[in-house]
């Protein structure tokens, strides 16, 4: 077979092999092997706004630095997320991305429109994060996620002349787990933590209350439901707001929100991880058991019945 001449590009311009990252032991590690890389709407969001400021080369090898554990630590701060990234080089690239931080105008109107809403208002106080929460961010034009690079901005110590490179990704993939696991991350990016978000939820809802009024005396003659006082023989007489009322059994969409909302207590003798795999196994077998009392079925008797 005839060698195939070498092109003018060839000699010019010759072609290098990538460049293979030099392994890490303890780094951090994805926990997301193939396919997908993240489970929840949120994290979903957040990983399709980098796959529009980057090619796809460069998003492949950020997802295999991602999942080989190349991170070796990752901080994050209001607006501010700092890495250190183990690549080719002896020595690890410094990785830095910035979201900007809404303002405190910005953060008004979000809290506003979140805090008219009593369904949002609930989930977020209870550690949830509704899934239409966007939607109340864009009625008052306020952005969530980094919607072009203006939005984002991100610097490496890397020679790679493309910004962002493999190892932004790489950063930016593993951030998406962490949303994952706490939503409230992202808005802890954006300029608020979970606990000034619920103070000023609660804040506003205590303000739109309404007073407590007096009962004509018209009134006080027809009997009340729900009173036990007033009425006891009409206290499980169901009123007109059942109509409305909508109840989904579902699984949690966040694992241990109790324990992310209120924080770890302190047990002597037990270490913090080993009380969360505690407790999330507890979590799981109560959500198993009750969802399988919940859609079971009513003709078959339960265990330990004597029917």
């Amino acid at each position: 077979m005839a060698k195939r001449r070498s092109s003018y590009y060839d000699d010019y311009w010759p072609r290098y092999e990538p460049s293979r990252p030099i392994p890490v032991e303890n780094g951090l590690k994805a926990k997301s092997r193939r396919g997908q890389f993240t489970q929840s709407w949120w994290a979903g969001r957040w990983i399709k706004a980098l796959t529009q400021l980057m090619d796809s080369g460069r998003l492949q090898r950020g997802r295999s630095y991602a999942r080989q554990g190349q991170v070796l630590e990752m901080d994050i701060t209001p607006g501010h997320v700092t890495a250190r990234v183990q690549g080719s080089r002896p020595r690890p690239y410094s990785v830095k991305i910035a979201l900007s931080p809404l303002t405190d105008e910005q953060w008004a109107s979000v809290l506003d429109a979140l805090a008219g809403q009593a369904i949002f208002a609930a989930q977020l106080l209870n550690g949830e994060m509704p899934p239409d929460v966007e939607q109340v961010f864009e009625a008052v034009r306020v952005p969530l996620f980094p919607g072009s690079r203006r939005d984002l901005l991100t610097q490496c110590s890397c020679p790679d002349s493309a910004n962002p490179c493999k190892h932004i990704a790489a950063v930016y993939y593993l951030l998406g787990e962490r949303f994952d696991a706490d939503p409230f991350l992202l808005f802890e990016l954006r300029g608020r933590s979970q606990a000034q978000i619920a103070a000023a939820l609660r804040e506003r809802r205590a303000l739109d209350a309404p007073a407590t009024e007096t009962i004509p005396a018209a009134a006080e003659e027809e009997p009340a439901t729900g009173t036990i006082d007033a009425a006891p023989d009409r206290y499980w007489v169901l009123g007109s707001a059942l109509d409305e009322l909508s109840i989904a059994i579902t699984r949690p969409e966040i694992d241990l929100a109790p324990l992310k909302r209120l924080g770890l207590p302190e047990f002597p003798g037990l270490s913090p991880s080993s009380f969360r795999a505690h407790l999330s196994a507890v979590y799981t077998a109560v959500t198993e058991r009750a969802l399988d009392i919940a859609f079971a079925d009513s003709s078959e008797p339960e265990a330990g019945s004597s029917r």
